[in-house]
């Protein structure tokens, strides 16, 4: 649930109105007050725990650190009503000591306040590693350093793990400061360039160059595999530098295996730094005729 939703305040609210606020509530909604009404007791209940984690400041900024989901997962019911004395409050809001009749939040859960331990769990890492196109179209394994160096572990790296894609390993994040799980590690990927092959994204860009007859004439040329083998591009005359031609589907897969992005073949031109006796002759006679 979103705390501040359920106490009706906004994010930025002060101490002091979040007090009021619940107090507010609080009267109204009171077991009490209500007698028997279970739709009251529900919301009783969820603004208390609302009040018991923004009404606490190391709690208030783990939950907007990392939200409801995230600070569940490191606070169970029990965590978040820790150190919280709700017989106090009642006192001072003229309930007298117990709340709920007397039967308080305690007394084995009835109402269900308290529930089994759950630990809080460990911090998330996060690990970053490169691949190349080769690597990350046949997948890998890789042996990562852990725990600040103290321990590897042997990870299998699945195909279609581009730039930005992470991979998740449960339970090898950082220990549990309370005794319970760790947390989770993220491997996420940066795809680099390898074997003349740059990636961007799931698509490859491959560079060639053409001598200038070829590039004025047209030509075929081999174009490697990033998987290996080759593949024959014709490239028409008149292709102008910079020029990427497709070829479809021989990119980087995803993970799911569906699919490949395509690799584009860049075209360049090579000229030549000296010219020989001959050539300059050629290229003299080109230019006579406006070429």
């Amino acid at each position: 649930m979103d705390y501040y939703k359920v106490l009706g305040v906004e994010r930025g609210a002060t101490d002091e109105e979040i007090k009021k606020t619940y107090r507010k509530l609080a009267m109204k909604y009171h077991p009490d007050k209500t007698k028997g009404d279970k739709a009251a007791e529900d919301k009783f209940k969820q603004i208390s725990e609302a009040y018991a984690v923004l009404s606490d400041p190391a709690k208030r900024k783990e939950y907007d650190t990392f939200g409801a989901s995230g600070f569940r997962q490191r606070y169970s019911q029990e965590d978040i009503f820790r150190n919280f004395d709700l017989g106090d409050i009642f006192r001072e809001f003229g309930f007298g000591g117990g709340g709920f009749g007397g039967r308080g939040f305690g007394g084995g859960g009835h109402h269900g306040f308290h529930q089994s331990r759950r630990p809080m769990k460990g911090a998330d890492r996060t690990l970053e590693i490169t691949l190349t196109p080769k690597e990350i179209v046949e997948g890998t394994t890789r042996t990562l350093t852990v725990d600040g160096g103290a321990s590897t572990i042997n990870v299998r790296i699945p195909k279609g793990l581009v730039t930005g894609k992470k991979l998740r390993l449960s339970g090898k994040g950082s220990p549990s400061p309370h005794g319970g799980p760790a947390g989770d590690l993220f491997v996420v990927s940066k795809a680099v360039m390898g074997d003349g092959f740059i990636p961007e994204g799931q698509n490859l860009i491959y560079d060639v160059e053409l001598k200038l007859s070829e590039a004025l004439l047209g030509a075929t040329v081999s174009v490697p595999m990033v998987e290996g083998g080759e593949i024959s591009l014709k490239v028409p005359g008149g292709t102008q530098p910079k020029t990427k031609l497709r070829i479809r589907g021989r990119g980087l897969p995803d993970m799911k295996g569906h699919s490949r992005g395509d690799l584009f073949v860049r075209v360049g031109v090579a000229l030549p730094k000296t010219l020989s006796d001959e050539q300059r002759n050629a290229v003299e006679k080109l230019a006579e005729i406006g070429l």
